[in-house]
């Protein structure tokens, strides 16, 4: 059995196109839990029209994604593959694929499909446009600590093709295996309750990620799981200080809560999972990047600075739970450091 857990807030005039994707899939056995953050459109009613057969929770407030994921997970202890779903299209055999994979593969925790670039928002009453340009393949981790979505904006020449296992998956689309998200609960949670504020949260996939690997669970790639995502933001990472100047205007998209949660809590992910003599090896470029993002900050999103406050207050709290992790971690640190790009 697989779950998919799909979170909404007001999705009224683009739901249909995510879920008709669930009605068409060639595997049937699945379920579909919905869980709406106080939707005020009428994604509600949609769901109970035109979807019956899926589970519409209700709930009272905007919890935020990773924090539904979180309670759906929990509320649903049976099925053995879990999506957490936003707003992606998936293909047809999506299900089909991610079955046959993870069946063949009972070390995979985790599998991230390749998902492309759609545009769907501003198209409205408008078929989404599907292209062949990547949206991610998962998560690419570099020795200054710089994390990117892996093939962001590329178009696919079939130049990720041959690659078969990742750093960690992304949180557009992806796929775990029960047993992995249950060995990996930390005082009780698998996501860090405290990368959150209210709605907003950021690096829960991250954070989830490595923690997964540590524990000894493979990150697979799939390029026959094919899934669609009109990604609000960034349209591509940034390559060098010019790249930078080009992304202003999307970065102004961005709510100043969740560049600050962004800030922080990347920097809490690798003070909770990373192995200290890796951070050693690689101090001097982790140095310069950190030089290079403070001043990027100081000259256009001085805001983000007030969350230093809340670094310092939360530090400690991070360094307990840095020490069970670290007390149950499978994977040492010669074969994390083969996951980060040089």
């Amino acid at each position: 059995m697989i779950t998919i857990n799909y979170a909404v807030k007001n999705g009224g005039k683009y739901i249909r196109y995510f879920l008709d994707s669930l009605k068409t899939q060639t595997y049937k056995n699945f379920r579909v839990n919905i869980w709406d953050n106080d939707s005020d459109d009428d994604t509600k009613e949609i769901v109970r029209s035109a979807y019956p057969e899926f589970n519409l929770i209700e709930n009272p407030e905007n919890i935020g994604f990773w924090a539904a994921m979180e309670q759906m997970i929990n509320e649903d202890k049976d099925s053995k593959y879990i999506i957490c779903m936003t707003d992606v299209i998936l293909k047809d055999d999506f299900l089909e694929n991610v079955a046959a994979v993870m069946d063949n593969d009972p070390d995979c925790g985790a599998l991230q499909a390749k998902v492309y670039r759609m545009e769907l928002y501003g198209r409205q009453n408008k078929e989404p446009r599907k292209t062949n340009i990547i949206d991610t393949l998962g998560f690419k981790l570099f020795r200054s600590r710089k994390l990117i979505n892996l093939g962001h904006g590329e178009e696919d020449k079939g130049q990720y093709d041959s690659l078969r296992e990742i750093f960690g998956v992304e949180g557009a689309v992806p796929v775990f295996r029960r047993e992995a998200l249950e060995s990996c609960r930390i005082n009780g949670f698998i996501i860090d309750p405290d990368y959150r504020v209210g709605p907003f949260g950021y690096g829960d996939d991250f954070d989830l990620a490595w923690r997964l690997r540590l524990f000894g669970w493979k990150h697979v790639l799939s390029n026959r799981v094919i899934a669609y995502h009109d990604r609000s933001t960034t349209k591509g990472y940034s390559r060098g200080l010019k790249d930078y100047f080009k992304r202003l205007k999307e970065r102004r998209k961005i709510d100043i809560q969740k560049k600050r949660l962004d800030w922080r809590n990347t920097r809490f992910t690798i003070v909770k999972n990373d192995y200290i003599i890796n951070v050693c090896k690689d101090l001097p470029w982790i140095i310069a990047r950190e030089i290079a993002v403070l001043g990027y900050t100081l000259l256009f999103e001085p805001g983000v600075l007030a969350e230093a406050g809340n670094f310092i207050k939360y530090l400690p709290k991070m360094i307990r739970k840095r020490k069970e992790i670290m007390a149950k971690a499978k994977t040492g640190p010669r074969d994390m450091r083969k996951w980060i790009t040089r």
